[in-house]
């Protein structure tokens, strides 16, 4: 995912987190918060419970990828912040995004996805 549509600083987290709309998964949660920019920022975090910095740093990167095909189905002015859940690190690559994929449509954000 290209680093111009990352979210990088916490502050920018803690605004989506707090002012956002959040949407559950067993494996992920979505919150969405529109930013009035042209574009689409994602960001994606592990808390201590997912395990050591390996299993966060492997669910980020995960989350991610599952994340980059989609991009381009988001409408702009939208931030997103996904926060890995406890069963990720047992979870695929398809499982993900399907989840993800659900999430997206839940909020609203992905109407027309085929897959």
């Amino acid at each position: 995912m290209n680093h111009k549509f990352r979210l990088r600083k916490s502050a920018e987290f803690e605004r989506v987190r707090r002012s956002g709309k959040s949407f559950a998964h067993p494996l992920i949660v979505l919150v969405v918060l529109e930013n009035g920019l042209p574009n689409v920022r994602i960001g994606v975090t592990a808390g201590r419970s997912l395990g050591g910095a390996v299993q966060r740093n492997r669910a980020k990167r995960l989350m991610r990828a599952c994340m980059a095909p989609l991009l381009d189905q988001i409408p702009a002015g939208i931030d997103l912040v996904w926060i890995a859940r406890k069963p990720l690190h047992e979870a695929t690559f398809l499982d993900l995004q399907g989840a993800m994929i659900s999430l997206l449509q839940r909020a609203g954000l992905l109407n027309n996805h085929n897959g």
